[in-house]
């Protein structure tokens, strides 16, 4: 069985030292504010408090998804130390990327026949993804070859439950996920907007709460309905949040009081630079294993 590396992209919005300790490369995103291009690299260049201030302060960052020439690049690295690719990608439903990693696959295995690359579209995005790959890794480390691995991640990526609420819809307005006339009317009224991911990788809003205390009871009796073996799952759990992290800390609190079989406390991560752009600063996420996602 050859041995295999597991890649991924920045925005599985994991801390630098998740990959650095699980040796896991990783390519980054890149985003522009102010006229000047960043990359994604969580948040060492622009760290994500500033990040977030200046969208407070009225900055409208644009992002960038990562060419082909950065996934032959990421495929390279681990090519020719002979040995093979397993990457999981942003979700399709959110960005095109996935496009550019299997033109890079086609160009890399033509360049190294004896090698192989295997991409998947994770249909997952911010920790959310991060815990994919964090699942692909155990599988690794049970045993698992590439090829089963890659067939257990497709069997079971849409069992990866994401729910998000924002209590500032700025960021979803001009991108276009909630209309501008539900949107005024929601900060006017104080309403917070429950979502989720879909099962073709989409984000959708799902139901309108008034005010943070009642979206969050909501969101963790969402995840009471649909995680594995309901309140007695034992899997992980993981909160992204943007700039937001007492809203982040009760979540967790909740989630730990609520399910006390978990595996290891509830992990929190910043929204990187490029969902965060996107979903600005205010929103928390909510990760677990569950049922099969629906439309």
């Amino acid at each position: 069985m050859s041995e295999y590396i597991i890649t991924c992209c920045s925005t599985a919005d994991m801390p630098a030292s998740y990959f650095e300790e699980n040796h896991v490369p990783y390519t980054c995103f890149h985003f522009m504010l102010d006229g000047k291009e960043y990359p994604d690299d969580l948040g060492k260049t622009v760290p994500f408090d500033k990040f977030y201030q200046m969208i407070t302060d009225g900055a409208q960052p644009t992002t960038a998804q990562i060419n082909t020439e950065q996934y032959a690049e990421l495929f390279e690295s681990v090519l020719k130390e002979g040995k093979d690719v397993l990457h999981l990608t942003l979700s399709s439903g959110i960005s095109g990327t996935i496009n550019s990693a299997n033109i890079a696959k086609v160009q890399m295995e033509e360049k190294y026949p004896e090698r192989k690359v295997v991409v998947i579209d994770s249909i997952a995005a911010s920790s959310g993804y991060g815990l994919l790959v964090d699942k692909a890794l155990e599988n690794q480390k049970n045993g698992m070859s590439l090829e089963e691995n890659a067939e257990w991640i497709e069997k079971n990526k849409n069992k990866l439950h994401h729910w998000f609420f924002s209590t500032d819809l700025t960021s979803f307005i001009r991108g276009g996920r909630i209309s501008k006339v539900s949107g005024f009317f929601g900060q006017a009224l104080n309403i917070c907007p429950l979502m989720n991911v879909n099962n073709e990788g989409k984000l959708i809003p799902r139901n309108k709460y008034r005010g943070k205390k009642q979206v969050i009871r909501e969101m963790v009796k969402r995840m009471e309905e649909h995680a594995q073996d309901g309140l007695n799952y034992s899997g992980k759990c993981f909160i992204s949040n943007s700039a937001c992290m007492e809203d982040a800390e009760k979540v967790a609190r909740m989630v730990e009081e609520k399910f006390p079989k978990l595996d290891g406390k509830v992990e929190i991560n910043s929204i990187g630079t490029v969902i965060g752009a996107h979903t600005g600063p205010g929103t928390v996420a909510l990760f677990f294993w569950g049922d099969e996602r629906t439309e």
